[in-house]
């Protein structure tokens, strides 16, 4: 008798010869333009793993950088009352990835500030205007 949990186990795992898939969580961006916005994460250091459908116009972008994962899914209602989402990502330094980032035409929704726990942390909007907020190390 196996002493895995049903829950441990794969859906779809026959016996004990599967590995179990770990259980995980990662942001789900809902997008109306999902290419777009998957294309700024990328600009952010994000690489693609997964697309739906493999060609063309996706519906499904699944993301990764070092240990972070994002998913961007095609928005298929209107957004719930509240706004848009808030992204927080780190990068090597904020100043010069949001002079990249207007360089390409990414909306700034805030200047870099020094923060009192020591980030250096900036605004942007993402394709959909959703707030992303860029962190670094400051300076000091």
């Amino acid at each position: 008798m196996s002493t895995r949990t049903a829950a441990a186990e794969p859906e779809g795992a026959s016996g004990d010869t599967a590995a179990p898939r770990p259980l995980r969580a990662f942001p789900l961006l809902s997008a109306h333009h999902v290419a777009r916005t998957a294309a700024f994460y990328e600009r952010l250091g994000f690489t693609r793993l997964v697309q739906h459908p493999p060609t063309g116009e996706p519906a499904f972008v699944g993301l990764h950088r070092d240990g972070a994962e994002l998913a961007v899914s095609a928005a298929t209602e209107p957004r719930e009352p509240g706004g848009p989402y808030e992204m927080f990502v780190f990068v090597e330094d904020v100043d010069q990835a949001l002079e990249r980032l207007r360089t390409a035409g990414v909306p700034v929704l805030g200047e870099p500030v020094d923060m009192p726990w020591g980030e250096r942390v900036a605004r942007v909007a993402d394709p959909d205007g959703n707030s992303v907020a860029l962190a670094s190390p400051a300076d000091g």
